[in-house]
């Protein structure tokens, strides 16, 4: 079971030592089977609305995992109605692979239902990335790491942040870790992501009322 370079990027910030890790939207539950092999987290949640995608994770993990090390349990539910209440200790809530207006709706959904609760999200948006940020920022969420990656020819930003505000740890609307580089190859990637984040924004202003100056004015930056 190889990872995608993505996925390697999601598991890898996966650092601390958490009670619970919630892998939503998880698909075939590679990531989740990873951070199981590597006992990430006392219990690891695989999370997806698919009833199909849930049994056979259910029957994979039976056939691999039964005698692991961290306990795991599989929830057949929307991402919106994490049960987090029913758990006791320290939640990591790992929501990849959907666009960033759903993913505002569960984390919009989940802050409601668990306003008191620490929780702690890394996120992994295909799109509307800015759109996610600024709800991150108007939640004051603070940021705790973030990398850009880019696997079969697109890009993706891997956001950890926290639901606890830290105003030293603030987060950018477009991104500030991102696009620092310490080799050839990283620069040269955030280049092609500037620039094509920049070329997007550009069409979207020249065939839309809306005005989105901002936005490009806040990447332009970066350049």
């Amino acid at each position: 079971m190889k990872l995608s370079k993505r996925l390697q990027h999601i598991e890898q910030m996966v650092t601390v030592d958490y009670t619970h890790i919630w892998d939503c939207c998880c698909d075939h539950g590679f990531l989740g089977a990873s951070l199981l092999s590597r006992q990430a987290g006392q219990n690891i949640h695989f999370v997806d609305i698919v009833p199909k995608l849930i049994a056979g994770i259910e029957s994979k993990l039976q056939e691999f995992f039964q005698h692991s090390i961290s306990a795991w349990k599989t929830h057949c539910l929307d991402v919106a109605n994490l049960p987090l209440q029913e758990y006791q200790g320290k939640h990591l809530v790992i929501i990849a692979g959907i666009g960033g207006d759903l993913m505002i709706q569960f984390i919009d959904a989940i802050q409601q239902k668990h306003p008191d609760m620490n929780i702690d999200f890394l996120l992994c948006p295909v799109n509307q990335q800015f759109a996610l940020r600024e709800k991150l920022i108007a939640l004051k969420f603070s940021l705790k790491n973030e990398v850009l990656v880019k696997d079969n020819h697109r890009f993706y930003e891997v956001i950890l942040v926290s639901s606890t505000s830290d105003t030293h740890k603030e987060i950018s609307p477009v991104g500030h870790d991102i696009w620092q580089s310490v080799t050839a190859k990283q620069a040269s990637i955030v280049k092609q992501y500037l620039d094509k984040t920049l070329q997007h924004y550009n069409r979207i202003q020249q065939g839309s009322s809306q005005n989105i100056e901002h936005i490009i004015s806040a990447y332009n930056s970066k350049a």
